[in-house]
């Protein structure tokens, strides 16, 4: 991705799965720039983990600098964008040629890991000093965290209540019985087509009331209902009229912005339906939504899988997903952004595209002949899918074997630059 000699300046606004995928994987093609407001990846489906062993998070939640060692980190949120520039809440004025928007959903974290890792300690002491626990929300999040913790503390009394006829509603029948068996066996108390209102009481309140007149005794609650889009400061930007009534960006066949060339979206905020697998092309490729496959983790050995032709659960698919978060030690310090496994398959299928297709449009644009081996990490990938909170579904991915992607032609990493 070079003109004249110079690198084009490529922009990534947003440090989840699809914008570090990214900027980690064109580092050594473009002149990157990551703006994000925290210092850190979270390997988000590590999070509930997280919470019931604190210590799996230092592997998990991952600097920024640890992986971008070719590119610029500003930590700061951006909050408008012109047709050349992307302007931080600092007062930065940081200039592009191709603008990738990857800001995810809305989850207001610390801004350092030692903070973030902090958070994880508090919320584990929480579960750990409870009797009795209640969590909100039957999804992905909900179940994985009752499972979760149901594993690592059968002792304690977990009752999930869920405003929905049953679980795990964004994928099929089956997957949500076999879920609510499993928890059943688990001594998990499920309560079903009611809610509770946990943003009307104060905290340290141990009882509460469903809407069906039921009352709950827990020493602690947690809400798990899936997150807002991260896409409002869009709204006053050159971009407003490219916001759909949901707040997702709307993006042509190639991710690209509709009406812009060179500003692409990627990961959730797009209007793109489900997960996409890659292929070789020798043109600019087109982003092909696929089948939608969810995976979800019932505590450390069970898990569930929906597959276009079946849903299948226990330990089989639960080997699949216990095997990528083991895999995460081999990244701690040195970041496992590929090699780990189970990330958002729309960001992650996304970011490997959008990296595709950055390349593509500059060879367009420029009327050159790249050899298309420069992006074989993408085409030959391989994908296993799970799932995510507000998207069809998770894939994981691995990446053929070959050197370590932290080393540029298997040399020696290069120091990060420092935004000063």
């Amino acid at each position: 991705m070079e003109s004249g000699g110079d690198k084009r300046r490529v922009v990534i606004v947003g440090g989840g799965i699809a914008g570090s995928l990214l900027a980690k994987s064109i580092q050594f093609n473009a002149d990157v720039t990551l703006i994000d407001p925290k210092e850190y990846l979270e390997i988000i489906w590590a999070n509930l983990r997280n919470m019931v062993e604190p210590s799996f998070a230092e592997r998990s939640v991952i600097n920024h600098r640890d992986y971008l060692t070719n590119g610029l980190v500003v930590t700061s949120a951006a909050i408008n964008i012109t047709d050349t520039e992307v302007l931080t809440a600092e007062g930065r004025l940081i200039g592009y040629d191709y603008l990738v928007i990857a800001t995810g959903h809305y989850d207001p974290v610390p801004k350092t890991k030692e903070e973030r890792l902090n958070q994880y300690q508090a919320e584990n002491q929480k579960i750990q000093s409870a009797n009795s626990i209640l969590i909100v929300g039957g999804g992905p999040t909900g179940v994985e965290l009752a499972g979760e913790i149901a594993t690592d503390f059968p002792e304690k009394k977990i009752t999930l209540v869920h405003k929905g006829p049953r679980l795990l509603e964004f994928i099929g029948l089956k997957a949500g019985d076999k879920a609510l068996r499993w928890l059943k066996s688990r001594n998990v108390e499920v309560k079903l087509e009611q809610e509770v209102d946990l943003k009307s009481i104060p905290d340290g309140t141990k009882v509460y009331q469903t809407s069906m007149g039921e009352t709950i005794e827990a020493d602690c609650r947690f809400l798990c209902a899936g997150k807002p889009l991260a896409t409002s400061w869009l709204c006053e930007t050159i971009l407003k009229d490219n916001l759909d009534k949901r707040g997702r960006l709307m993006v042509d066949e190639y991710l690209r912005v509709k009406g812009h060339k060179n500003i692409f979206a990627i990961g959730d905020i797009t209007d793109v339906p489900v997960l996409m697998s890659g292929g070789k092309e020798s043109k600019m490729s087109t982003y092909e939504p696929g089948s939608a496959i969810a995976m979800v983790s019932l505590g450390r050995k069970d898990a569930i899988a929906q597959f276009p032709f079946t849903t299948i659960g226990g330990c089989v698919p639960g080997y699949v997903k216990s095997r990528d978060f083991s895999k995460s030690d081999k990244w701690g310090a040195r970041v496992g952004l590929v090699l780990a496994g189970c990330f958002p398959g729309h960001a992650t299928a996304a970011a490997a595209q959008s990296r595709k297709m950055l390349l593509q449009a500059e060879l367009k644009e420029n009327n050159e002949v790249m050899n298309m081996k420069s992006t074989s990490s993408l085409d030959g990938s391989k994908s296993i899918s799970g799932h995510g909170e507000n998207s069809v579904g998770w894939e994981m991915r691995t990446v053929p074997s070959g050197p370590d992607p932290l080393h540029h032609n298997g040399g020696s990493p290069k120091k990060p630059r420092v935004d000063p």
